[in-house]
């Protein structure tokens, strides 16, 4: 083959994939992570996020310059458990695979009956029903329990149950999760890729031993939480990324979580 017939198709294909990664970024993009802040959501146990300055203003030789600094829990604000977390010798926050943080979404709407009960436990027949509608959750899903509890962000007595901080304000944290009964089934029959929802644990706040955070960790499956947003998603057909903080060792870390939804 002569060599311009070469370059002529060499340069075909470059447009050719250049035109497949633009179509790739079309659509419609949605941040399905909050702000971190002063209003930041944290377990009553742990610290408040702090973000302190180092330097705002004009520099000696003229031009500006800021600068900070902050301090934060692994475990708050739009956020990943690693499996680490709760799986002892499972996977740290750095070592989960970059194809585990991405997947087609998969959204179950539960907020009708979790807005009327605020310890609700999201089950099994959640899922079948989701199924029944739209089909088996696909390999590779990231699996998100939408319980209408986004629209209390950040107001922390409505969000979790109580505004107070400190051991004993664990006692009175109310808000859903999933069950226990329902993270098996996902487990043992379904291949999934991560469970996200709109509140701040997987387990359901009256949860005294973690048993829902004990199974998906178990099977290196990490959950999202404190996942804002979830209105915007349809039942299916977006495809959602997972990027956290990449912290060697860390049971967890800060998430940003965008999703593209599906072309009208």
């Amino acid at each position: 083959m002569k060599f311009w017939a070469m370059t002529f198709f060499a340069v075909l294909l470059a447009l050719g994939c250049t035109i497949r990664q633009s179509s790739s970024l079309s659509g419609k993009w949605v941040d399905l992570s909050y702000d971190f802040s002063q209003e930041t959501i944290y377990w009553p146990t742990s610290d408040p996020f702090v973000l302190d300055t180092v330097f705002v203003g004009i520099t000696e030789q003229g031009f500006y310059y800021s600068a900070y600094k902050f301090c934060a829990a692994e475990h708050g604000g739009t956020h990943i458990d690693a499996p680490v977390h709760f799986g002892q010798g499972k996977r740290p926050v750095n070592e989960i695979p970059l194809e585990q943080l991405m997947g087609p979404a998969v959204v179950i709407d539960v907020s009708d009956k979790a807005l009327k009960n605020r310890d609700y436990l999201v089950g099994v027949e959640d899922f079948k029903a989701w199924e029944q509608a739209h089909g088996r959750i696909p390999d590779g899903a990231m699996v998100f329990l939408r319980t209408g509890y986004g629209r209390f962000w950040p107001n922390r007595e409505k969000y979790m149950g109580t505004a107070e901080r400190g051991p004993e304000a664990v006692k009175k944290l109310h808000f859903p999760g999933l069950a226990p009964r329902a993270a098996q089934w996902l487990v043992e029959n379904r291949n999934i890729h991560a469970v996200g929802l709109d509140t701040p644990s997987i387990d359901y706040g009256q949860s005294t031993n973690f048993e829902t955070h004990q199974i998906l960790n178990g099977h290196n499956i990490p959950a999202l939480e404190n996942v804002a947003n979830l209105d915007q998603l349809p039942p299916t057909g977006a495809w959602v990324i997972a990027l956290p903080m990449k912290i060697r060792g860390g049971s967890g870390g800060p998430v940003r979580i965008i999703a593209r939804l599906p072309e009208a």
